[in-house]
Formats: structure tokens, C-alpha cells, sequence
């Protein structure tokens, strides 16, 4: 039977947030994947153990593109790599120094802790990323009668986040499966037919502390669109801040431990800069009972979050003009006084044992961002029971993590499960989401808005249900006629 191309296809994040791996498949001979993350909490276990498998053929795959490096769209690559792909690996120039760091990791927490072995993984990884500037054209080899051509731009989500533009060339005149009729969105050019397809990546929220705001691209025929928080609006940052400053202050009234589950990237270094921000502002003021703000330890307990914060202070050129302009004026936004920061594994096990002990009062940020794993899990078992203490999450929680559970069953006085045992919750429980990285509904709309040419399809991924049956309600009414998939 003849197939007809090009077809998207979806390898993750279909049915939520976790997992992202979309493959354009150009021809039989021919595709190439835009990520490969590594599936979490609910969804990785209704896989039933195969959540990090490549359970999809990739001899024909010619490429990997990745949007940004978050473990969720980039923890497969290990895997990836064991099933044969061999193709270059494409990424911005910030990415291509980060993404070693996470695998790093990723290598060392779910395959081994060879030294030797891992040296190896990242040096043949090395060898495959290619970075590309942001707005570069670059022709990716194919071996049937079509030609495709990508490009990175700023998404505003991480440093080096990127969304893909995809453009399809075939010289052939086919009717396209991603159109309704046959030259619909195909523009003419001689004997070829062009179709631009636009993956979105992770899209982050205009004003994101850091980083520029995305800008949408000037055309797109179908757009594949991630739908994290396509069912409801953040803060504006101004009042975000706010909150986060009379969180802490209220929390820090009984002179307990706030804990804040962070991403290592992205996040953290976000929080830092904000967190800056407020001590410079609020230094003569207390932040809590005989506490004033300047004297306020924040302490970063994660070696990988230290490392990425590094790299960011390498990356300063790709840093919004706000924050470059502190840097001029003498600030250091990601490595200011107050700052504390924990690498080894011993001085860890001291301060979760010191705070227990004393619940002297600070912020600690720590990793993972869904309570799933890392070092805020031992905070979280040794304070988490302790009424002086407060959780502030400010990221996205997915269904089946514990941070999900706290969340939910905290303020209720339930408890959450860690290693098979039940841990009462009896700590403050707060959520700040105008911090989230992503871009809420009503940014998402105006992605597609002010596109100059809009596309005549939109395909929702990277979203609960909900979140995806809202915002394609929302998109239809702002956009009549545009055509809203949810696959």
C-alpha cells in the first residue's frame, strides 16, 4: 500500500507531558525526530516498564533535532544511541554545551556509574551534536526525492530553547496528508511544492526572567504545539514576585525551612535571579521574625544545578537585556551573597540533618522539580512532617509524582509516598504557577496569532486532556476555521 507523505508521527507526550518525541517522516527512506525524552511519573508507569525504550524503528531517521534539554525531551538519547542511531544531532549553541551535562547524569542515575563507560557515551555524543545558530538555515541529507531544511529560534522556555521550523520540499506533485485538500498550505515554486511545519518545543512566557520572549514565526502551514498549560493564565511577573516574597515571609514567621523542588536548569537559575532581585529591593526589610532579608541564607543543594548555573554565567551574551544591564551595574544575579550552594553528597546528608535538627530558617532549592528523585526527596522525608516547615512549588506537576501528591493532599492533611513509606504532611503547602517556564493559554494563542501566515492546522501535544480540549476551544474561536487536532 502507498503511503503518503510527509506524516507527523508522535513517539511521546501524547497523552501528557512527559516523553516528548515527534517524528517528520518525509519518506520510506526518510524522517528525522524532534527530541527524545524520557517518560515520567503516571506515564512512564502505565508502560509497564518500557517508559525508556525506542519501541520505533530509526534506520531511516537522519537526524535528531532537540527543542532544549530537559531530561523529558532528551533522556532517551542513551537509548536512542544504543538503537542504532548514528545521524547528527542538532541543537543551539547554549544546548550544545548543555545537553552533555545532562546526559551526564541521566547516564549515571539509569545506566551506570562507570567513569569509563560514561567518558565513552559522551564522547561519541560529542561527536554527534552540531550546534546551529538561532535563525541559521540548515539542509539536513535525505536520500528520496525531497528536500528538508531547519531552523532553530529562540523559545524563550530554557537558555538555548529553541522552536523547529521545518521546510519541506518535494518536487513531486502529491497530495499531502497534513493538508485537507491537495495544494492547501503548498506554495509553488517551479516543479516543487513547499510545506512549512513548525514544532514548538517548549514555548516559555514572555518576561521570563533571564531570557528574550519568543517571537512567533512569520509562517507556518501545520504547527505541532505543546499544551502544558493550555487551561489557565499565569501572574504577570511583577505580582508573581510579590507572592514569592510574601510567601517567604509569611513562611518564615515561624523561623521554619522553606523547601522549593526546582529543576536543575531553567528554574533554578530563574529563582536565583528573582530571589536577587527581592534581597536587593527588600534588603532593609525582614523576611522573617528577626530575620531581615539581606541575611537570608538561599541555598542551591544540587552539583548539577551548580554546574548549570555556571554555564549560564558562560552564556551571558544570550541573556535578556534586563539582566545584562545588573551585570554592567556591578550585580551578580546568579552568584550573589547570600547564596549557598552544597555539592558533595556528605555535606548534604549534614544539612538535611542540621535543619531537622534546628528548622533554622532558610530557602533551599533542590532537585527534582517533581519531588520524583534527587536531594529534595531527603529534605521532603526529614521536614516534610514538621508544621514550620512550607513547599513552594513553581513548576508543573504531573500526574502520578509526589510532587502532584503533596500538592493535592497536603492542604487536605494527607501524605505523600516516598520509597514504599508514608510520610504525613503537616508543612505549608504553596504553588506559585506564574513561574512555570511555559507559556500559559492565552501566550499560546498569541503564538499562532501573530503568526503573519497562520497554518491551517494545529496538532496539540505535551498537555493533560483538559488542557488540550480547552486551548483548542480557545484557538478556534480566536482563529474561525483553523483546524485543531488532538491526536
Amino acid at each position: 500500500m502507498n503511503k503518503l507523505f510527509p506524516q507527523i508521527l508522535h513517539h511521546g507526550a501524547l497523552q501528557g507531558v512527559t516523553g516528548s518525541c515527534h517524528e517528520l517522516r518525509l519518506s520510506e527512506q526518510d524522517g528525522i525526530l524532534v527530541d527524545c525524552g524520557l517518560f515520567q511519573g503516571e506515564e512512564a508507569e502505565g508502560l509497564n516498564g518500557l517508559s525508556q525504550t525506542i519501541d520505533f524503528p530509526v534506520g531511516h531517521i537522519k537526524a535528531l533535532v532537540v527543542s532544549h534539554v530537559h531530561i523529558d525531551h532528551v533522556g532517551r538519547i542513551p537509548y536512542l544511541l544504543a538503537a542504532g542511531f548514528e545521524g547528527p544531532i542538532y541543537c543551539s549553541d547554549p544546548s550544545a554545551l548543555l545537553l552533555p551535562l545532562v546526559l551526564e547524569d541521566a547516564v549515571k542515575v539509569g545506566f551506570t556509574r562507570d567513569r569509563r563507560l560514561i567518558e565513552g557515551f559522551l564522547k561519541r555524543l560529542q561527536k554527534m551534536i552540531v550546534p546551529l545558530p538561532y535563525g541559521h538555515w540548515q539542509a539536513i541529507k535525505t536520500d528520496a526525492d525531497v528536500r528538508l531544511d531547519i531552523k532553530l529560534q529562540p523559545a524563550g522556555h530554557i537558555l538555548g530553547s529553541a522552536y523547529v521550523e521545518c521546510e519541506v520540499r518535494q518536487s513531486s506533485v502529491v497530495r499531502c496528508p497534513l493538508c485537507k485538500t491537495a495544494d492547501y498550505g503548498l506554495r509553488t515554486t517551479d516543479v516543487q511544492r513547499e510545506l512549512r511545519i513548525v514544532f514548538s518545543g517548549d514555548l516559555g512566557a514572555p518576561y521570563a526572567p533571564l531570557l528574550p520572549a519568543p517571537r512567533s514565526p512569520y509562517r507556518a502551514d501545520v504547527l505541532v504545539l505543546e499544551a502544558t498549560y493550555g487551561d489557565r493564565l499565569h501572574e504577570g511577573r511583577r505580582e508573581r514576585r510579590k507572592k514569592l516574597r510574601r510567601i517567604i515571609e509569611r513562611a518564615l514567621q515561624d523561623r521554619g525551612v522553606v523547601l522549593v523542588p526546582a529543576f536543575s536548569i531553567g528554574r533554578t537559575q530563574e529563582l536565583l535571579y528573582e530571589l536577587e532581585e527581592i534581597v536587593h529591593r527588600q534588603r532593609d526589610r525582614a523576611a522573617g521574625a528577626g530575620l531581615p532579608w539581606d541575611e537570608l541564607e538561599i541555598i542551591v543543594d544540587s552539583p548539577l544545578a551548580s554546574r548549570f548555573t555556571e554555564a549560564y554565567r558562560q552564556l551571558r551574551p544570550y541573556w535578556d537585556a534586563e539582566a545584562r544591564r545588573k551585570v554592567r551595574a556591578g550585580r551578580h544575579p546568579l552568584s550573589f551573597e547570600q547564596l549557598t550552594t552544597i555539592d558533595s553528597h556528605a555535606d548534604h546528608q549534614q544539612a538535611v540533618a542540621y535543619l531537622q535538627k534546628t528548622a533554622r530558617p532558610c530557602v533551599v532549592i533542590a532537585a527534582s522539580g517533581m519531588c520524583s528523585g534527587g536531594r529534595i526527596v531527603n529534605y521532603l522525608k526529614a521536614l516534610i512532617g514538621d508544621a514550620r516547615t512550607d513547599v513552594l512549588f513553581v513548576g508543573y506537576q504531573a500526574v502520578g509524582t509526589p510532587g502532584r501528591d503533596i500538592q493535592v493532599y497536603g492542604p487536605r492533611g494527607g501524605y505523600v509516598v516516598f520509597d514504599g513509606q508514608r510520610y504525613p504532611i503537616r508543612a505549608g503547602i504553596h504553588t506559585i504557577g506564574g513561574y512555570s517556564a511555559h507559556a500559559d493559554q492565552q501566550n499560546l494563542i498569541n503564538f499562532v496569532r501573530r503568526m503573519r501566515h497562520r497554518p491551517h492546522t494545529v496538532r496539540l501535544v505535551h498537555g493533560d486532556a483538559g488542557a488540550k480540549k480547552d486551548l483548542a476551544a480557545r484557538l478556534q474561536q480566536a482563529i474561525p476555521g483553523l483546524l485543531v487536532e488532538i491526536p
